[in-house]
């Protein structure tokens, strides 16, 4: 629904000679069924200085880039942007020149848009659909194309944003716009603008692979070394009959996906899901009889977060997704080995210093058990987890770690002087509750000093 205050404005616009119409993504997905709540209009028949001068009817004006035609009224949250025309000038995304042009139509106006499925307008008062490039026939046919291949090549983060819209919409593009993207270079990109577009097909499409594969038939996955190196190499078709470490990965992000709930850790998984086999690109051995990859959880560790941080990435991000790829294989092993409440315990404390839980850590190990061609895989069994979890419950930690029963101010009460000494004791009163479960200060500090 589109706010009677919006609305107002568009109406006004009108009565002056011009034109409201909403443009983007929320015409195309109106089309698909979705729902998408932000609106952005271009404005046509007016100048700058009568647009504003209409908003300021409704409210303060808000001026996000005047120079490039783009208003806002304080608290709806809606840009009005005057058509213009986009000349690049040099390298990076700031290297454009703008010109704007209120008496453009939008049949010119659109084609600097980078897909017909986003060049599409929509006039909210008379429910007039403007789509001058096909991109209503091309959602139809789920087929993306280059809205004009002249200016395609203008931002090259449009390579990423076709693999986003690819997997999200689960559209395949055409062979001219699979060229354009094979022709852009990545590089003069920022890692910000790079990461968003990442984190957009992870978290926003039910097969990311989709977006994922494009982006190595593209030759795009060499922008992501630590990804491409992934390719082709081998794996043990005992354990992994679907083939290399690449297509292993790609099963995984999408089971990661259907383990998604919407929460804050979904990024997490997603990301952890992505890179948890990066350390097999290092430690690959292939002989006559076996092809194994020891040590590959702590290798993949440093390898993510080196891959997270070249991407600017949160450390707090950065730091979680890391630590459930060093222990990604941690609640098969730990059941398959019968470990101790203690072992269970003092994971739990790993996680939670990096900022992770044992719920997130069995989400990603589960991916990783479903997202491969196993007889168990294909019937959706992983009774690993299932037990990993039982126990982690049982003992209280499968949302945070063990709280330490014995503080610092326990230890100076047993007249220890402060120092170095108390850390120790500390300690190893740490690993007696962790061992035995207790919930007494004064019946583990007496287990530790006699």
């Amino acid at each position: 629904m589109i706010p009677e205050s919006v609305l107002a404005i568009a109406r006004d616009i009108r009565a002056r000679g011009g034109r409201a119409l909403l443009v983007g993504g929320y015409v195309r997905d109106q089309l698909l069924g979705g729902d998408n709540k932000d609106l952005d209009f271009e404005i046509y028949g007016v100048t700058v200085d009568e647009l504003e001068r209409i908003l300021a009817r409704h409210g303060e004006v808000i001026t996000i880039g005047r120079s490039f035609g783009v208003l806002q009224v304080k608290g709806l949250g809606v840009d009005f942007a005057l058509p213009r025309l986009d000349f690049k000038t040099g390298t990076g995304h700031k290297g454009f020149e703008v010109s704007v042009d209120p008496l453009l139509d939008y049949a010119n106006a659109s084609r600097r848009r980078d897909l017909t499925i986003n060049s599409m307008a929509l006039d909210p008062l008379t429910g007039e659909l403007l789509d001058p490039h096909g991109g209503r026939k091309d959602l139809e046919a789920k087929v993306l194309r280059a809205t004009d291949p002249r200016y395609f090549g203008d931002d090259p983060l449009r390579g990423l944003r076709v693999a986003q819209f690819a997997a999200r919409f689960e559209m395949r593009p055409d062979p001219e716009l699979k060229a354009l993207c094979a022709a852009l270079d990545l590089s003069e990109l920022s890692a910000e603008r790079i990461f968003g577009e990442l984190e957009k097909l992870l978290l926003k499409s039910n097969k990311p692979s989709i977006g994922l594969e494009l982006l190595r038939e593209t030759r795009l996955l060499r922008y992501f070394p630590e990804l491409e190196c992934l390719v082709g190499l081998r794996q043990d078709p005992v354990w992994h009959p679907e083939g290399d470490v690449w297509t292993h990965t790609l099963m995984v992000v999408d089971r990661a996906a259907k383990l998604e709930d919407g929460g804050p850790d979904d990024l997490t998984l997603m990301l952890a899901a992505l890179c948890h086999d990066l350390g097999k690109a290092t430690t690959t051995s292939i002989d006559a009889d076996h092809i194994r990859s020891l040590n590959h959880e702590p290798e993949g560790a440093r390898l993510t977060q080196a891959f997270l941080e070249r991407l600017k990435a949160s450390n707090e991000l950065t730091a979680a997704a890391a630590v459930l790829v060093e222990h990604h294989l941690a609640p098969t092993m730990l059941i398959d080995q019968n470990a101790s409440d203690k072992a269970f315990r003092r994971l739990a404390r790993k996680l939670e210093a990096a900022g992770a839980t044992m719920l997130l850590l069995e989400r990603v190990a589960r991916a990783d058990h479903l997202g491969r061609t196993t007889p168990e895989a294909v019937a959706g069994l992983y009774p690993e987890g299932d037990a990993f979890l039982e126990r982690a419950r049982a003992l209280d930690v499968s949302h945070v770690a063990p709280v330490d029963v014995v503080l610092g101010r326990h230890v100076l009460a047993r007249g220890i002087a402060p120092g170095p000494a108390v850390g120790d004791i500390l300690r190893r009163c740490r690993e007696v509750q962790d061992e035995t479960g207790w919930d007494d200060a004064d019946r583990i500090l007496d287990a530790v000093l006699h």
